[in-house]
């Protein structure tokens, strides 16, 4: 797991807590466990909540560390300036990774679905917060994975179907060039998150 501290935003939201899960078996009951908790009432809702309050990220669509630190910093930021553009910090990463500005879709393609292998787990909160590797792994049954194995995990075709890519030139461009080729991409990515909210 790694932390990431940002001290000029408040502290409820000045620490990001970001573990890759890989080969995890339990994406199915995690992703009914999550519609569920936000349907649940009273102190037993307020308790699972709490227990799956993270970002679940689908790694397979992440091309770089810094596309996931952009939408972060962009979530981060939004909730610090009370322009959120969904019901949490969370979800907003979801919102901010995707290339429209429709949260079903975001949560539908970047979040955790049926078939996730392999999770990105987000936590933004205060430094005060403890425990945090331990209620990921609570949630997630997966190996944890230095995030250094993210691009080996990146379906570059998934992303560039979702961005479209495909006819763009520069990426056409570079098609015989496999490594060339990503990080046109990646950088195409990290540009339209870090522009999103001044777009969108």
């Amino acid at each position: 797991m790694e932390t990431y501290a940002y001290p000029h935003f408040p502290p409820s939201s000045s620490a990001v807590h970001v573990a890759l899960f890989t080969n995890v078996t339990n994406a199915s009951d995690l992703r009914a466990r999550i519609v569920k908790a936000s349907t649940l009432e009273g102190p037993e809702g307020d308790a699972e909540r709490a227990r799956v309050n993270f970002a679940f990220i689908d790694a397979r669509l992440i091309s770089s560390r810094l596309h996931l630190q952009t939408a972060i910093y962009q979530a981060i930021l939004a909730d610090a300036q009370g322009a959120l553009r969904t019901k949490t910090v969370h979800s907003e990463i979801l919102w901010a990774l995707n290339p429209t500005n429709n949260i079903t879709e975001a949560i539908r393609r970047y979040g955790v679905s049926d078939t996730s292998s392999a999770l990105i787990i987000v936590r933004v909160d205060s430094p005060a917060l403890q425990d945090v590797e331990a209620s990921m792994r609570a949630v997630v049954d997966g190996t944890v994975s230095p995030l250094e194995d993210l691009t080996s995990l990146t379906n570059w075709s998934a992303i560039k179907k979702y961005y479209k890519l495909n006819t763009e030139p520069a990426v056409k461009a570079a098609a015989k060039d496999a490594s060339r080729e990503r990080q046109i991409v990646n950088e195409i990515v990290v540009s339209s998150v870090a522009m999103k909210s001044v777009m969108g």
